[in-house]
């Protein structure tokens, strides 16, 4: 049956249960989950529609008998999944093109008898020291020339044509061994790619200037491109291209193309990976713990995810839910299919844990759109970079407090997924985030010469913070994506928080649509460079003044600003503001205390759609009353009420509570209520205790 007629036939029930929503006062909500089985487009692949708890497990650090008794555990405690083979390449590769399989069998076999599911990673980081012995070139090289041993995971040059060509050896042959394995759920790449380093070596300059000559075909462009005629930088043969220093000073343009060409690399990899994926284990989704967004490098997912995932998948490790949830929406992108969490918070270094915590982390993911949490890591380890990192088991092999935890989030998610879970989002509102952006608001180098820094006094990811958060808080559904990358037509609201890099085709991802009658919020510092990391030479927002109809060149810090947005008093603190200039735009809101009471928020009517531009970068409580005035018109409804730091989805007729919080919070119930989770009735309101869930019907 195809996608489309499933989904029709889900309609008599979805009006039903939209129907019950009503009866039960609860009405205020997105659009109802739906299970995942009933409508993802890969509901063919094994474990679709149902949910999974279990754990990183490492059997390179465990004994038979052990194996034996942590799977029976796993068992006992419920586990449907593991996670292995990350970290472990010269597990299965002790010495070049010698492969040793026979123990490994051995644990799948054990799996499959227990009924654990294995998601088997491929560990092409870190590479093993036989490699970096017999091919040197695989060595990172510092900007001072310095080579370096691989002292610690991830020095690795994964742009090196050996270690290309020994990765995929060693990834074909893992496919092959297991690709017909019963206990073979799912295959990953590469644990944490992105969080590796730049190599400085000749060979990566040759490879970045075939790179440049590839993208630029010609000196000219590239001067242009990196604006060579400031300070005497004009390159007039492609050898006098060298690699930008890693810690700066720029220039800048440079620096975001040396990062462009680290990403490609990181990419090519993950394209290489999953063409080996397709061709052994064609019936296997990719589901990989992948790092877009890690500091040293990082690359470009979310305009190349759809190449090399099926599934967002992430290590989960939050500190406090807007950030968190950014981040894995972020991983979601424009999926269809649920969020795993191939590493779940459970203790960490130097941390063992806190009760109750990685249950209330769990069931938060699962208002996300979740579908699994795998806990990092089960035994503790004793050994390596990673000794005081606390597990399920103890370091004396007992198990902790926390595999019990683990059990209870099992049996929970045994319920939820009969009751509507995985949640099948359909959010109306998109956030854009891009990597280039995120290069280009944070260049490196001295900040006594670094105009960017001096300019962007509020960094890029605090901005697309502050714009979701308030969306969570209305517990509304939000996806996180690059917008020249993505069918826009599928929301009603787009948000353009601080998009300071804004290159053609997003700038034309925009104008379309809100030219076909969507709703665009820009923020300020939004739209000055261009694709090469240069100022626009023409009014602000580059390439949408007609879009937007004002022009932003002006811009000051005034401290504390004050406005009215949506009937309600803000104060800014953030002081910075630009002095919007509209030309056909029409004043929303205005500062009260600058001289001449400039717009603080404007609307312009273009095409069929509307574009707002706010002149403050984006904050909660700037953002939440403008979002708020819009949502009738945009259908969009916000979801269950809640206090501060709970959140909540309707899912099937029920609500799921999660309160994120370390104190007790009441939530106002109009007609009482079972608690699915608690087992307790609940009239008039529900207690949560601190870090406390519950799924409540009638």
């Amino acid at each position: 049956m195809s996608h489309l007629a499933k989904k029709n036939r889900a309609l008599p029930r979805l009006l039903t249960q939209l129907h019950l929503a009503a009866c039960c006062g609860l009405l205020a909500l997105s659009t109802p989950g739906i299970s995942l089985a009933e409508t993802s487009p890969r509901s063919g692949w094994p474990g679709a529609g149902q949910l999974f708890v279990g754990t990183c497990y490492q059997p390179v650090d465990r004994s038979r008998a052990q194996i034996q008794n942590d799977i029976a555990l796993m068992r006992q405690s419920g586990f449907k999944v593991v996670r292995m083979g990350d970290l472990a390449w010269d597990y299965f590769e002790p010495a070049d093109g010698k492969f040793a399989f026979q123990t490994f069998d051995w644990i799948m076999d054990q799996m499959h008898a227990a009924g654990i599911r294995v998601i088997l990673d491929i560990a092409g980081l870190p590479a093993p020291l036989w490699l970096h012995h017999k091919y040197p070139g695989v060595d990172l090289v510092t900007q001072q020339g310095t080579r370096l041993d691989p002292a610690e995971r991830y020095m690795d040059n994964i742009s090196d044509p050996d270690y290309k060509r020994l990765v995929k050896r060693f990834a074909d042959t893992l496919t092959r061994r297991y690709a017909k394995h019963p206990a073979l759920l799912a295959i990953g790449f590469d644990n944490e790619i992105g969080n590796g380093y730049m190599s400085y070596s000749e060979a990566d300059r040759k490879r970045f200037i075939g790179w440049l000559q590839k993208k630029y075909g010609n000196l000219d462009a590239l001067n242009q491109a990196w604006a060579t005629q400031r300070w005497s930088r004009r390159i007039g043969a492609w050898d006098e291209v060298r690699l930008p220093y890693a810690d700066g000073p720029g220039p800048f343009e440079r620096q975001l193309d040396l990062r462009r060409y680290w990403s490609d690399v990181t990419i090519d990899t993950l394209r290489d990976l999953s063409a080996i994926r397709r061709k052994n284990t064609p019936d296997k989704p990719a589901i990989s713990n992948l790092w877009d967004s890690a500091g040293r490098k990082g690359f470009d997912y979310l305009s190349t995810y759809r190449d090399y995932a099926d599934y967002g998948a992430m290590g989960f490790y939050p500190g406090e839910p807007v950030g968190a949830a950014f981040e894995a929406l972020m991983m979601k992108a424009g999926m269809t299919t649920p969020i795993w969490f191939n590493e779940f918070t459970a203790g960490g270094p130097g941390f063992y844990g806190t009760k109750g915590r990685s249950r209330m982390w769990a069931h938060f993911g699962l208002l996300l759109g979740a579908q699994a949490v795998l806990a990092w890591t089960y035994n503790s380890h004793l050994g390596g970079e990673e000794q005081a990192l606390f597990g399920l088991l103890d370091h004396d092999d007992r198990p902790s407090w926390k595999l019990g935890e683990f059990a209870t989030i099992a049996a929970d998610f045994d319920k939820l997924q009969k009751l509507g879970f995985p949640r099948l989002t359909q959010p109306k509102v998109a956030i854009a985030y891009s990597f280039d952006n995120a290069q280009a608001t944070n260049p490196l180098g001295p900040s006594s010469s670094n105009s960017v820094r001096q300019y962007l006094t509020t960094p890029y990811l605090t901005q697309a913070h502050n714009a979701f958060a308030p969306l969570l808080k209305d517990n509304i559904d939000v996806a996180v994506i690059n917008i020249a990358h993505e069918d826009l037509s599928r929301y009603s609201l787009l948000i353009i928080p601080g998009m300071y890099l804004l290159d053609p085709a997003s700038a034309d991802a925009v104008r379309r649509f809100v030219e076909a009658g969507g709703t665009a919020i820009m923020t300020a510092y939004s739209a000055k460079v261009d694709q090469h990391n240069q100022w626009y030479a023409s009014p602000l927002p580059g390439r949408l003044t007609d879009v937007f109809g004002l022009r932003t060149n002006e811009f000051y810090n005034g401290g504390t600003l004050l406005t009215r947005v949506g009937g309600e008093d803000v104060k800014s603190t953030i002081g910075y503001y630009e002095v919007l200039e509209p030309s056909t735009a029409q004043a929303l809101a205005r500062f009260s205390n600058v001289d001449g009471t400039p717009p603080a928020v404007t609307v312009n009517q273009f095409g069929k759609g509307r574009a707002i531009y706010v002149a403050t970068p984006a904050q909660p409580q700037l953002m939440q009353p403008l979002y708020r005035q819009l949502y009738d018109s945009l259908g969009i409804v916000p979801g269950p009420k809640t206090p501060d730091g709970v959140y909540a989805r309707a899912v099937d007729g029920r609500v799921l509570y999660v309160n994120t919080t370390s104190e007790a919070k009441e939530v106002p119930l109009a007609h009482p209520m079972n608690g699915v989770l608690s087992g307790q009735q609940w009239a008039g309101s529900l207690r949560l205790p601190a870090l406390g869930v519950d799924l409540l019907e009638q």
